[in-house]
């Protein structure tokens, strides 16, 4: 058989996602942020699908995701958010620099002055993530020294927020009048609008005044919100201005298994390794081909449940490499070689990388990378 679980991603889900943040945004231009293989859903396919939806920009982490989609005939602006190393990819790709420091701008402009050949490039404001960008006092000065450069065109400004997400805005405030400073300062200075975006999918959420020119979301295009229970959090918020938008979101990724095995053991039976768990009862334990070698973590053991038959089945004992023990003695009808979820829909039940998440003490963004990335893909449109 063939390893591990299958990942089914809905292409249709991501347009529909897509839709509901231009609604949101007043159908402002939207980068999607297409890095980490599209968050495990599949970079090519799910960009293919954004180009058929009309988007304006892709976002990339590194040059080598970036030269996939062009290989791939993926010809739409895309910005490289944090690589400095291959400064000839960008020349060759068509790739848009996003610059962090002046030497990677001088490396640029020295590469462009070989060829004769003007490069648009962004540059990255650090306005309070403490990751990369300029930053300091001499910020203003430092884009204007940039700016001066043969063959650099500044397009853009961008930066990062660390804590949208948070009911107290207050550092995020700070972070975009930091941001909005520097912006107006140089547009006066060149005598021209400088492409400024910031808003990640929790600003996209929460923060309107900082959508800008463009905004730049990430998770929301793959169907989960970045704000954990929302409800809750919009009933801690002081005003109603806060308070987050309602959002129709379909998350597009579903993994799936199969029951390898179904063992029939008596009451006192110690499960997996380390005999965290002992049945109390004459138990039907089943067998699953997915271990954290397939991205499952290990912290699910004795916490997480999969759906079998319609219903919840508890994960007993440690999660193995390659193997996932689970207890059906309340789910009789299950059958060896059942379909087994362990993230979306079966019947009225549902399970969400969020709730993975939470059982693991995490994010959904790395459960959906850990699972989609290793998982077998395959693409539907259900939506």
């Amino acid at each position: 058989m063939t390893r591990g679980p299958v990942a089914e991603v809905d292409l249709s889900a991501i347009a529909h996602n897509l839709h509901t943040i231009r609604k949101i945004v007043k159908d402002r231009p939207v980068i999607a942020v297409v890095k980490a293989d599209a968050y495990g859903h599949g970079a090519i396919e799910v960009s293919k699908k954004l180009l058929e939806e009309g988007i304006s920009y892709l976002a990339v982490a590194f040059t080598g995701e970036a030269k996939e989609l062009r290989n791939a005939g993926i010809n739409v602006p895309i910005i490289v958010l944090f690589d400095r190393a291959e400064i000839k990819d960008f020349f060759d790709l068509q790739l848009i620099p996003v610059i962090s420091n002046t030497e990677t701008a001088l490396s640029l402009s020295n590469e462009a002055k070989k060829r004769a050949a003007i490069i648009k490039v962004h540059i990255k404001i650090d306005t309070g993530m403490g990751r990369l960008g300029l930053n300091g006092h001499d910020v203003f000065k430092e884009i204007i020294t940039i700016s001066k450069m043969p063959y650099i065109e500044i397009e853009g400004l961008l930066s990062h927020f660390s804590e949208a997400d948070l009911s107290d805005r207050s550092f995020a405030n700070q972070q975009l009048e930091r941001f909005n400073a520097v912006r107006e300062s140089i547009s006066k200075k060149i005598k021209r609008k400088i492409f400024s975006h910031i808003a990640n999918s929790a600003a996209v959420l929460t923060f309107e005044e900082s959508h800008l020119d463009a905004v730049r979301p990430g998770i929301m295009l793959y169907g989960y919100s970045p704000i954990k229970s929302m409800e809750r959090r919009a009933k801690s918020r002081e005003s109603e201005k806060n308070k987050p938008q309602a959002i129709d979101l379909i998350p597009a990724m579903t993994i799936k298994n199969r029951l390898l095995y179904i063992r029939n053991v008596p009451s006192g039976t110690p499960v997996s390794y380390g005999r965290t768990f002992i049945t109390k009862r004459q138990s039907r334990i089943g067998v699953l081909a997915i271990g954290y070698a397939d991205g499952y973590s290990r912290l699910f053991s004795n916490k997480a449940e999969v759906l079998v038959r319609g219903k919840r089945a508890p994960i007993v004992g440690r999660v193995c490499m390659d193997l996932t023990m689970i207890d059906l003695t309340d789910i009789e009808e299950a059958r060896e070689n059942d379909e087994v979820v362990i993230i979306g829909q079966q019947g009225d039940e549902k399970i969400t990388a969020d709730e993975l998440a939470d059982k693991a003490n995490t994010i959904s963004y790395e459960i959906l990378t850990s699972l989609g990335n290793r998982s077998r893909r395959i693409y539907v449109e259900n939506h």
